[in-house]
C-alpha cells in the first residue's frame, strides 16, 4: 500500500521564513519555518492524504524519523546518548512526569542523525576540533586576558576539553566568555587568515546569542560547509549544532538531546559531561558517488538507510525492505507500488510504503530521497 504524506512545518525561532517556501514554490508564510517532520512519532505525526495520521498506521513502530530541515539561525549545541546511556537515563528518571524540567531523557534509544544538504551552502558545527589546531586558532585572536586563560585551560593535564567546557558552561566563565568573544570578533573584522572563514561563522553565532558560554564551545567545534548532495553523520557523543542552511535529516526514532549551548533552554552540565565524546578530529564529509541514478549515504547504523535518485525521464526502480519514505525535494515525481498503486507527490511532500511493497518505481524529472530501516533492522 502507498500513502501520501504531509505535514505542517514547525515554528522555531531557528527556522528560515524563506527555505522551506523556495523549494515548495510557494508564498513564505510570514514567520519561521524550521522543521517538516515525516514519521510516526508522538510529537508530530505525519499527515496522512484522506485523513488521519501515520501513527495510527504504523503504531507507533518507525525505527527512523525523516525531516526537512530549514535553518536561519544557529540550532542548539548538543550530542545524543548511546543506547546504553539512553537505557540507563531513561530507568534513573522513571519516576520523573514526561513533562518535569528535570527530565534529561525523554526514551531509552540513541539517536544518531544523518543531514544532506540542500542548499547549496549548509554550515554546521560537527565534533571537536584537534587542541593543536584550536591552539592555533587562539593564537590567531592575539591577546587578552580572556583568549589566555581559554589557552591555559586547554593545554592541562587530564581530560582538558571535557574539563574546559564544563568550565565554560558553569556560569564561572562569564568574563573569560565576555573577553574570548569580543577578541573573536576583532580577529573576524581583521580577516585571520586560515581561520577568516571560522572566525566570521562564530562572530555571527555570538551576534545571535549575546554572551552565550556556547559561543565559545563553538569555537573548538570543526566548522563544516557541505555543498549540496553532501552529508555528514553525526554519531552517539559528538558535540553538532547546525548554523544555516536547507537539508534532508534521517535520524533514529528518538528525542533524547542533552544541550552544550547555544540556548535559553535548561543545560545539565554534569549528565553533558558524562556522555560527551571529547575525542577530537575531523568529522568526515559524505560525498558518495552516483551510481546511475541513485546516490547511497553510507552509515554505521541499522536504524535507518538514506539514498538520492535523480531522475531525468527514465523510470527508476528499486528494491526495498520495510516501511519506506519517498520524500521529494525537486521537480514532478510519481512513485508506484509493485502493488499497482500510485502516487505522484508534490515537493516538500512524501510516499509511505507500507512493508508489503518490495519494490517501488519513481518515474518523471526531479530528486527524491529514499528512507528505510537499515538491513539489519528491516530483517527484524
Amino acid at each position: 500500500m502507498l500513502l501520501s504524506l504531509s505535514n505542517v512545518p514547525r515554528d522555531y525561532a531557528w527556522g528560515s521564513p524563506t527555505l522551506l517556501a523556495d523549494l515548495e514554490g510557494r508564498a513564505p508564510a510570514g514567520g519561521p519555518e524550521a522543521e517538516v517532520w515525516f514519521g510516526d512519532h508522538p510529537g508530530d505525526p505525519a499527515d496522512v492524504r484522506g485523513g488521519g495520521t501515520l501513527d495510527a498506521v504504523t503504531g507507533g513502530s518507525l525505527p527512523y524519523l525523516l525531516k526537512l530541515l530549514a535553518a536561519a539561525s544557529p540550532l542548539s549545541i548538543q550530542v545524543h546518548p548511546t543506547i546504553e546511556q539512553a537505557k540507563a537515563g531513561w530507568a534513573r528518571e522513571a519516576e520523573l512526569g514526561a513533562d518535569d524540567p528535570n527530565r534529561n531523557y525523554r526514551d531509552d534509544n540513541h539517536k544518531p542523525e544523518l543531514i544532506v544538504a540542500l542548499s547549496e551552502r549548509f554550515e554546521s558545527l560537527s565534533g571537536l576540533r584537534p587542541l593543536t589546531d584550536t591552539r592555533r586558532l587562539l593564537s590567531a585572536l592575539g591577546g587578552g586576558k580572556g583568549v589566555a586563560e581559554l589557552s591555559s585551560r586547554l593545554g592541562a593535564d587530564g581530560d582538558a576539553l571535557r574539563d574546559t567546557i564544563g568550565w565554560l558552561l558553569s556560569g564561572d566563565a562569564q568574563a573569560v566568555v565576555d573577553d574570548v568573544i569580543a577578541s573573536v570578533r576583532a580577529a573576524a573584522d581583521a580577516g585571520s587568515g586560515e581561520w577568516a572563514t571560522t572566525l566570521r561563522a562564530v562572530a555571527e553565532i555570538a551576534d545571535a546569542y549575546q554572551g552565550d558560554p556556547g559561543v565559545v564551545v563553538a569555537l573548538l567545534m570543526n566548522h563544516v560547509v557541505l555543498q549540496r548532495g553532501e552529508g555528514v553523520f553525526l554519531r552517539a557523543g559528538l558535540l553538532h549544532a547546525y548554523i544555516s542552511g536547507l537539508g534532508v535529516e534521517i535520524m533514529a526514532a528518538s528525542d533524547n538531546v542533552l544541550r552544550g549551548g547555544l540556548t535559553p533552554k535548561r543545560i545539565d552540565v554534569p549528565e553533558l559531561l558524562s556522555i560527551l565524546d571529547t575525542t577530537t578530529g575531523e568529522v568526515p564529509v559524505l560525498r558518495p558517488a552516483q551510481i546511475g541514478a541513485i546516490t547511497e549515504y553510507a552509515v554505521p547504523v541499522t536504524d535507518f538507510a538514506l539514498s538520492r535518485v535523480t531522475l531525468n525521464g527514465e523510470a527508476v526502480s528499486v528494491d526495498v525492505s520495510g516501511p519506506t519514505m519517498v520524500l521529494v525535494t525537486a521537480g514532478r515525481v510519481e512513485v508506484r507500488g509493485a502493488s499497482g498503486d500510485a502516487v505522484a507527490i508534490p515537493v516538500g511532500a512524501a510516499a509511505f510504503a507500507t512493508p508489503d511493497e518490495e519494490r517501488l518505481t519513481l518515474s518523471g524529472q526531479g530528486e527524491a530521497f529514499i528512507a528505510s530501516p537499515g538491513e539489519s533492522s528491516a530483517a527484524g
